[in-house]
Parts: structure tokens; sequence; C-alpha cells
């Protein structure tokens, strides 16, 4: 039996709803059961320090008054890292996870199959990491499917980005795109270990493009992976796509996760 994580809700996944009526949409997702979630869009390149802060206090109160805690936070990585700190630390975090290449400046997703770049990505974010600890904020990396490009070595480069990774990077795997990349998610958090903090659940057929559905229903074996990550501290639910109620279906997977003992609600 695995030892249950509790569980959050990345707010990507009502992002329509969320721009439309932040208050009601974060009530909705409260009503479900959920006590946490993971905000967005930290750290936006063209966007002004001061407005960024504004809107991360603006979310915070609105978590406030919907009574719900954020377990981390997803960021791009402006030059200005005190000011990232300051919007990561307004609305509480302590976690940030760097959600696609191209949101640090000079690189993009191709970064993973070239094996000079992706040594110098993996240099930027360690001294990122360096700096940000100072604030007490973690930075981490949350993948997708391209992270699996081989590099002319035959390895795959995620592999070996986190081989360069400093001890203070840490990773939330998101199980869905890892198995489209066509690897086991749960071979993946075995050999991230404790550095592996978190993980990222939606299942559906394994393929980029394709609707996410509940839980069970597609090809991601999510106890599998839940199993092979006991120490991961959140479990966080999400949706890119889908063609059902995106509320309906985080409520149907929240229950498939608590049911049957594989999360607990915080």
């Amino acid at each position: 039996m695995t030892n249950p994580a509790p569980l959050s809700v990345q707010l990507y996944s009502v992002r329509d709803a969320l721009a439309a009526d932040t208050g009601a949409t974060l009530a909705r997702l409260a009503g479900i059961g959920y006590r946490a979630v993971e905000p967005f869009g930290l750290g936006t390149p063209g966007v002004p320090a001061g407005e960024r802060l504004s809107r991360a206090q603006e979310l915070r109160r609105s978590l406030d008054a919907a009574g719900l805690a954020v377990s981390a936070v997803h960021c791009g990585l402006p030059e200005d890292l005190g000011a990232l700190a300051a919007e990561i630390g307004a609305l509480g975090a302590d976690t940030a996870y760097i959600a696609v290449p191209q949101l640090v400046p000079g690189f993009d997703n191709t970064v993973f199959g070239d094996a000079d770049r992706l040594a110098d990505f993996a240099d930027t974010l360690n001294a990122a990491a360096e700096t940000l600890a100072g604030s007490g904020i973690r930075l981490g990396y949350h993948n997708h499917e391209f992270e699996w490009a081989r590099l002319p070595d035959g390895r795959y480069g995620y592999d070996v980005f986190w081989s360069l990774a400093d001890e203070r990077l840490v990773a939330e795997l998101d199980v869905y795109w890892a198995t489209v990349a066509g690897v086991d998610p749960a071979a993946v958090l075995t050999r991230l270990g404790p550095r592996a903090v978190a993980v990222h659940l939606k299942d559906g057929v394994a393929e980029r493009g394709r609707p996410q559905t509940p839980l069970g229903s597609g090809d991601v074996d999510v106890a599998k992976a839940i199993a092979a990550g006991p120490g991961l501290s959140w479990h966080v639910a999400e949706i890119d796509v889908t063609e059902l109620d995106e509320f309906e279906l985080l409520a149907t997977n929240a229950k498939f996760l608590v049911e049957n003992g594989l999360s607990r609600w915080e």
C-alpha cells in the first residue's frame, strides 16, 4: 500500500474559467474538496515585475477567500530573480517549477537534443536555484514529452539534464507526458529518487493533442507511478485539454485517487 500524498490542482486546468471569474472558479475547486492549488504564469517574460507582483497579491487574496493554500507554482525565469522571489513569496509558496525551457531566455524545447546547449541550460538553472535558495525557495523542473529527445550519443536528454543538475534542483514529473514520450513514469520516478517531490496526474491516450480522460481509462498506469514515489510531497491533478467538463473531470480524478488510497485531501 502506498503512502498517500496530499492532493493539489494545477490552475491551468481551469484557465478559461479562472480568467472569467477567479473567485467563483476557486470556490468550485474548494467545493470539490481541493485544499491546495498550483498557480501558473509567474515570472512571465515581458510583463513588468510590479504588474506580476500585483497579480500574485490579488490571486493570494482570492485564494484566502476560498480557503486554498498553494502547493507550488509554475514560473518563467526572468532576469531579476529577486522580483521573482517576491512574486512567489506573495503567494506563500516555497517551490517553483520551470514548466518549459522557452520561459528561460535563450532556450527552447530543442535544448534536450543538443548536449552543449543542454549543459548551458543546466548551468543556468543551477545558478538560479542557488540564488533562489537564499530566499528560501526551491527551484524545480517540470517535464513534457520532448525532454526525452535522444542526444547524439544515444542518451536521453532528460537523464543527462538531471546528471548535470545541482542537488538543489527538484523534479515535478508529469506522468502523462512521460508516457507520451514512451518511457515508464514509475521507472523515471525510481531513478529520480528523493529529487522528485511532486507529480502531475492525468490520463488518456498517450499521444500529443489527444484529450485527457478520467484516471484509469487511458494509457497511464497511475497507481504504479504513485507507488514508485512514496516520498512525494504532492500529487497534483491537471488537465491540458479535454472534451469533458473540466470541473467534473477534476472531481472524478480526485475521487479515483482518494477512494483507491492513492492520494488524500490536504
